[in-house]
């Protein structure tokens, strides 16, 4: 059987303080985390959580919202090492085809380089 919350008077929307919102973001957001489980504890539709965090630009590990970071680093030695089946020079260009490419794919890139 299902939970009925039967809000009276006239007031139905509850105030959250600031210190309330990040603490609620904390739990939400903390690593292993399940956002919907947070919200629904704290009795608290999982969209607004996400709301809080768009405002308050709120990163658990204290840095800014936004892209993640991205580390290049070079191919392994086994990769950079295999063979190529083709080596194609065209309108300088350069492409390397793989043994194991599927012949779609190697046609396609053949027929790019060619226009």
């Amino acid at each position: 059987m299902g939970q009925v919350t039967v809000f009276a008077g006239s007031e139905r929307r509850r105030i959250w303080d600031d210190a309330e919102k990040l603490a609620l973001l904390a739990r939400a957001f903390a690593p292993g985390a399940v956002l919907a489980h947070v919200a629904r504890a704290a009795d608290v539709h999982p969209s607004q959580l996400y709301r809080w965090r768009k405002e308050f630009g709120f990163t658990p590990d204290g840095g800014t919202q936004g892209f993640a970071q991205v580390v290049v680093q070079p191919d392994p030695p086994e990769v950079a090492r295999r063979a190529c089946a083709i080596r194609v020079c065209l309108n300088g260009a350069e492409v390397e085809i793989g043994e194991h490419a599927p012949l779609p794919l190697a046609t396609a890139v053949l027929q790019a380089l060619s226009r």
